[in-house]
């Protein structure tokens, strides 16, 4: 039997060893901190947005959203931040595509959260300028996980907003909360 050097067996340990603890740590399964002890993130997002069909018949004129969101559950609380900025063109013929009017401005705290497999719901209270102007006013957002392409339905002051994701992510984790 041919000798090994000491580099040969020294490898081959290291290897066994590394296989070992990718085991070990493998074999236990991923949990979110919000599933297990009813603490952490529910859900968090942001991005651009379309809104689909834009300002309605019989214009059509398209909206893009910025948004962002997070809600976390502490101690049985659920807190959280929705921001929401609607930016429609700024006219007719070559400002069609500069999105710089503000159509509508939301921001406001989140206080109640549901995740659902990959939907979210929160809820709570904003201060909206423009469209649906208020203070005070109750909102919900439904967001599905997911990139672009994913969907996001907004409602508040007695409209509705189905939005498109274009760019950014939702992340929604499991559990009720």
């Amino acid at each position: 039997m041919p000798k090994l050097s000491k580099y040969t067996v020294a490898g081959v340990a290291g290897a066994l060893l590394l296989t070992g603890a990718s085991v070990l740590v493998l074999s236990f399964p991923a949990h979110s901190v919000s599933a297990e002890s009813g603490n952490g993130s529910i859900a968090r997002g942001g991005g651009t947005t379309i809104i689909q069909g834009g300002t309605g018949s019989p214009s059509f004129v398209p909206v893009l959203t910025t948004l962002a969101f997070h809600a976390e559950k502490s101690g049985g609380a659920v807190t959280g931040d929705f921001e929401c900025l609607a930016r429609a063109p700024a006219g007719a013929g070559p400002l069609s595509a500069q999105f710089t009017a503000n159509a509508m401005y939301v921001t406001g705290a989140v206080t109640g959260a549901v995740s659902n497999g990959d939907t979210a719901t929160l809820t709570g209270t904003a201060n909206i300028t423009g469209l649906g102007a208020g203070s005070g006013v109750p909102f919900e957002l439904v967001a599905h996980k997911g990139g672009p392409g994913s969907t996001v339905v907004l409602t508040t002051n007695g409209l509705v907003f189905h939005e498109i994701l274009l760019e950014g992510s939702i992340e929604v984790f499991s559990g009720d909360n």
